[in-house]
């Protein structure tokens, strides 16, 4: 049996390949890991410049094609109310706003913008079933939305941004190129030299002498370094007022990610009392079934001593015996139902403390492999769930699973704008076939990690190897706070 410590930084060498199951909860699209640092600055501002100017330089393009095609379908089926079939061309028509919609958060976020949220077109069944996924954009306000953004914002905008967008690249390129190229082109007949005009006005009734040709390229090269130098600031500007109107009209509202919110919270408060209520269920069954009748058993043992032990001696000093004996039994169950809660050791030493005993005095051998920091943060009542969890999956490896050999591993992870996560898996080689079924261990585990808002993983086929993760999100707590 061995223990190994390690920071947090490491991670083990010796995994297989169902064994290298990433950390990250399952629906984190983005499961998310820690934000890359980005450059700051008008080095940044540059870096971005190809994938703004892509963006802008599409946009009218993209939003021309859009007005034509959803305005078409959508007026041709407001013509047609009268009609059955208008109410499913206009269907169509909220579809097509959709589908332009989400083009355009798909081509901000390669612009390098901010994901925004889109919003759940199938919340409360709402696309269930044809009829509902026909009529619902008549009652879900994102879909006008969507139309008045495909319909009016986005090419309104759409033009603004395009031409600003071609005006000021040429006049960058233009101005700073333009001593190359422009020798080549025939002058002979111009007659307003606009470096001329400035200093007309500039400076009144002077009479510069000087080469106006020469002027007029160094005046185009001084503006095209000041248009090529400001060149990622209007972009950038030009590229947040398309995320700002997408933001308004194609983004998730807030009402919504608090309803989902809730429902999660209400989901999570429910496995939590059904997962205590399961607990204390057990936990009565087996002090009923076990000590308890063991302390009956002791109690009647007892009275037949008193009423022996001046009669029949030997006979009493037998019971004495049984009675110490059955004593000790009582004691040792006592002291197994007890593991259950968090022992002195989790309080006074910490979770990785608790979990290297837990494993110490496991039946079937176990590799803990300690991957949390000196200061994880862990509140107590995180330490405890974990504790309790690694306790009841290791009693189940040795119940059920026939294996050889466990590996008990802990980390803790900083997903970024996730939060911190503490990551709990337990891996065995034995028979598989573990189940998430009503009733038995693994869904009362999964019950409890649920309460925590966490996610509970099980992949177990059948033959093997059983691969169970507990992964349950934190706040880290700042040294000299309590954990509540």
């Amino acid at each position: 049996m061995t223990t190994t410590d390690a920071p947090d930084t490491e991670q083990p060498t010796t995994h297989t390949n169902r064994e290298d199951m990433s950390t990250e909860p399952a629906n984190s699209s983005s499961a998310e890991t820690s934000p890359r640092k980005r450059r700051r600055g008008y080095g940044a501002l540059w870096a971005s410049v190809p994938r703004e100017l892509g963006f802008l330089v599409l946009t009218m393009p993209i939003a021309v094609v859009g007005l034509s095609f959803a305005a078409t379908v959508f007026f041709t089926g407001v013509g047609l109310l009268a009609l059955v079939v208008g109410v499913f061309v206009m269907v169509a028509a909220f579809y097509v706003a959709r589908g332009f919609g989400t083009l355009e958060l798909v081509r901000l976020e390669w612009a390098g913008r901010p994901r925004i949220e889109r919003p759940d077109w199938a919340r409360d069944g709402r696309e269930a079933g044809f009829w509902r996924a026909a009529f619902v954009p008549f009652v879900d306000g994102h879909y006008w939305l969507y139309v008045l953004h495909t319909l009016i914002v986005n090419p309104i905008i759409s033009i603004f941004t395009w031409t600003v967008t071609i005006v000021w690249v040429s006049m960058a390129l233009g101005g700073t190129t333009g001593w190359f190229w422009q020798p080549f082109i025939p002058e002979n007949d111009r007659n307003f030299w606009l470096n001329e005009w400035l200093l007309d006005r500039l400076f009144p009734g002077n009479d510069f002498s000087y080469d106006l040709v020469a002027g007029e390229r160094l005046l185009e090269f001084i503006l095209g370094v000041i248009f090529l130098l400001t060149l990622p600031y209007v972009l950038r500007g030009l590229t947040l007022l398309h995320e700002a109107a997408a933001r308004g009209l194609l983004g998730a509202w807030r009402s919504e990610a608090l309803e989902v919110e809730v429902a999660q919270l209400a989901a999570s408060r429910g496995a939590a009392v059904q997962a205590e209520d399961a607990s204390l269920r057990r936990l009565e069954r087996d002090i009923h079934d076990g000590p308890q009748q063991r302390l009956v058993r002791l109690q009647m043992d007892l009275a037949t001593i008193e009423r022996r032990m001046e009669r029949d001696p030997d006979s009493a000093r037998e019971l004495i015996g049984e009675a110490r004996e059955q004593a000790r039994e009582t004691l040792d169950e006592l002291r197994a139902l007890s593991r259950g809660f968090a022992p002195p050791l989790l309080q006074d030493r910490g979770l990785a403390s608790a979990l290297e005993s837990l494993a110490s005095r496991s039946p079937v051998p176990v590799v803990f492999e300690n991957l949390l920091p000196a200061a994880s943060g862990l509140p107590a009542a995180i330490e405890r769930n974990a504790y309790f969890v690694a306790a009841e999956l290791l009693t189940n490896v040795v119940k059920h699973s026939d294996a050889t050999s466990v590996r008990l591993r802990v980390a803790v992870r900083d997903a970024g704008t996730a939060g911190h996560w503490l990551d709990l898996w337990v891996t065995d080689n034995g028979s598989g076939g573990a189940r998430l079924e009503a009733g038995h261990g693994l869904a009362g585990l999964h019950e409890r990690v649920l309460g925590l808002r966490g996610q509970f993983l099980v992949d177990s086929p059948p033959g093997g190897p059983t691969i169970i993760g507990a992964h349950i999100p934190f706040l880290p707590e700042t040294p000299g706070t309590d954990g509540v």
